[in-house]
């Protein structure tokens, strides 16, 4: 998945600032052993001198360069052997780098080097507005014991744990074909019955997978619209493009906020921005779906209902089970 241009120009200026640094580093050893070693810098101007009359053969078509290449190991020996003398490493007035692979390029034959893609996920997580919580919210930590087997939903039939299980498929379908399909998710039910929670697992996947995810409780969702609504700035329109171009926007808590005829235009404009630009968005809330309905007009409600994958999640509040338990299932 392609990084935005703002992502992307900002790894690439960590890759400058680097380039920057190391031959700022490599100037002052010079300039230090130059100092100290004055034969040094005769040294290294033969080498330059021998170099280019090696590349000049090349071009005129002569290929015996066996004499010239043995003067330059002759001349890199002695080179090595001075600096020894004097206490510096024989790699001393050689340009370091934080990669080697790729030279502090980010690229390898046209190709990101491992170093870019650890230096994207890493930025994915800084702009996700989770990355901490992630750590200890993930697909490998669910633990469906928390939920009843006995607390069974009279309209389906099935209990706390199945319909848990079911929910976590669907998560795992998400992650697996986010590439190659688009899926909205609407999480709903009681406080403490998961839906943050599996919200967050597929977050993580999604990062680690170089898809840019962005959390919002929506709260600070429509807190960020009512400030940038009417601006013009630079940082405004940065929001505004996070919001509705990230891959996968999650919005959590929905209802929690002030509700009135600001947040539901706005909701409506978000969900129905993103779904014409083919953007995921996954939405959690506690309110039923009459009442969610009520509070955000059935157009709203319209959108949702026939562009996102409904779960309702049901059971006991897990986070008061943990604190019982002291983090264990029974």
């Amino acid at each position: 998945m392609a990084l935005s241009n703002a992502q992307y120009d900002a790894i690439m200026r960590v890759y400058s600032e680097k380039q920057h640094k190391h031959r700022h580093l490599r100037d002052e050893h010079i300039k230090e052993a130059y100092a100290r070693i004055p034969q040094l810098a005769r040294i290294d101007a033969k080498i330059t001198e021998i170099s280019l009359a090696k590349i000049r053969a090349k071009f005129s078509g002569s290929h015996d360069n066996t004499n010239l290449l043995a003067a330059i190991r002759q001349l890199s020996s002695q080179r090595a052997e001075l600096l020894l003398a004097f206490g510096y490493p024989e790699d001393y007035l050689d340009l370091k780098y934080d990669c080697p692979l790729c030279k502090d390029t980010g690229y390898i034959d046209n190709q990101k080097c491992t170093c870019f893609k650890k230096a994207e996920t890493e930025l994915l997580y800084d702009q996700s507005n989770i990355r901490d919580v992630l750590e200890s919210e993930n697909f490998d930590c669910c633990d469906l014991n928390y939920y009843s087997k006995d607390l069974i939903n009279k309209v389906t039939g099935i209990s706390s744990y199945d319909t848990a299980a079911l929910a976590l498929k669907r998560c795992h379908h998400f992650v697996d074909t986010f590439h190659s399909s688009f899926e909205n998710l609407f999480f709903y039910g009681d406080t403490g019955v998961g839906k943050t929670f599996f919200s967050h697992c597929i977050a993580k996947d999604l990062i680690d997978r170089s898809f840019c995810v962005v959390y919002f409780t929506a709260f600070d969702l429509f807190e960020l619209f009512a400030r940038n609504t009417f601006s013009t700035t630079e940082e405004a329109k940065e929001n505004q493009s996070n919001i509705f171009d990230c891959d996968l926007l999650i919005i959590d808590d929905l209802g929690t906020e002030l509700t009135n005829s600001f947040v539901s235009s706005q909701l409506f404009l978000c969900i129905n921005e993103r779904m014409l630009r083919k953007k995921s968005t996954i939405i959690s809330t506690n309110l039923s779906l009459d009442r969610f309905a009520e509070i955000y007009s059935e157009r709203t409600f319209s959108r949702i209902s026939s562009n996102y994958t409904i779960i309702k999640l049901f059971g006991n509040d897990i986070r008061i089970q943990k604190k019982l338990l002291g983090g264990r299932t029974q």
